[in-house]
């Protein structure tokens, strides 16, 4: 570490993330200061190209606490690599992969990586009639954190939204819904760090279950069999090479007892004080102030 590298921390945005966003930039922005680094924290606005070739001392890295789209779906990671910074996580193309559901679900299933059977459809389809079996799965096809997620079970009066109540675009991934526990595994470079099984007591592990107070209970280490924890870390590796992943990444999968079925990879895992990946960590014995220094470290560029 290096007290004379300066790093600009981007946050905030305007994506449906911008408040999960500010509060992963705050804790990265002070863990950073303590291990030694120059920080200038920004709330990202429209003009952060403009911002960044202004500031002095120029940043020697950006590190991106940005959630959600147009921060980890190419967009920024695009911009960085034309300024020709490095940046942490996942460059341009393995992040508008990761984050185009429908795409990076073929790629999973090329790789051999199970995946729930699905259907790429549009708004007006989707009011018309169920594209599958009930209980599926309705989701916006690139957003990130459950921002939009909808669970349509058997015998529910219900349809996925009103007609002006999707703000989600045009079209919508429909997957059907896989029973079981909920996994995740974070991936550092190329090492798996842990299992962990998600509970909630809410429907399922929506967006206030993954970020407020109370929402859900992480077990680390996940209490499965031995067996399928050394497949859950084999598959988060494998994902996080397939979509071409640099630093962190956090795979999530649904696990019906036998199966493993990836559901996403998050190529800008949280880095919140619920957050997993940081939760992760710690299991393995790095401190988040190392963590976020490490991420730092391996920050690279495209450009």
């Amino acid at each position: 570490m290096s007290d004379s590298k300066h790093v600009a921390v981007l946050m905030g945005g305007w994506s449906a993330e911008r408040e999960v966003s500010l509060v992963s930039g705050a804790a990265v922005s002070n863990a950073l200061r303590e291990a030694g680094y120059q920080v200038t924290a920004i709330d990202v606005q429209r003009d952060v190209g403009a911002l960044l070739t202004r500031l002095y001392p120029r940043p020697d890295t950006v590190f991106n606490a940005l959630h959600g789209r147009f921060g980890e779906d190419g967009c920024i990671q695009g911009l960085l690599d034309m300024l020709n910074v490095p940046y942490t996580h996942s460059g341009l193309m393995a992040s508008a992969l990761a984050m185009d559901k429908p795409m990076s679900k073929r790629l999973f299933e090329q790789a051999g990586i199970k995946v729930a059977p699905h259907a790429l459809v549009t708004r007006e389809s989707l009011m018309a009639g169920d594209p599958l079996p009930r209980p599926y799965v309705v989701k916006p096809h690139n957003e990130g954190s459950s921002v939009g997620v909808r669970i349509l079970r058997e015998g529910d009066n219900t349809r996925p939204f009103e007609v002006d109540s999707w703000p989600y675009g045009e079209v919508a991934m429909a997957e059907a819904f896989i029973p079981g526990r909920e996994l995740t595994v974070s991936v550092m470079g190329d090492r798996p760090l842990a299992v962990t099984e998600i509970l909630t007591g809410r429907e399922f592990y929506d967006y206030d279950a993954k970020y407020a107070d109370g929402g859900s209970r992480h077990v680390i280490p996940a209490e499965i069999p031995q067996a399928a924890t050394a497949e859950a870390m084999r598959l988060a590796v494998l994902a996080h090479r397939t979509l071409g992943c640099r630093g962190v990444s956090r795979a999530d999968f649904r696990y019906d007892g036998r199966d493993l079925f990836i559901l996403e990879v998050n190529t800008q895992p949280g880095m919140t004080p619920t957050s997993l990946v940081p939760e992760q960590a710690a299991h393995v014995g790095m401190r988040f102030v190392d963590l976020v220094a490490w991420m730092v470290e391996h920050a690279e560029t495209d450009g």
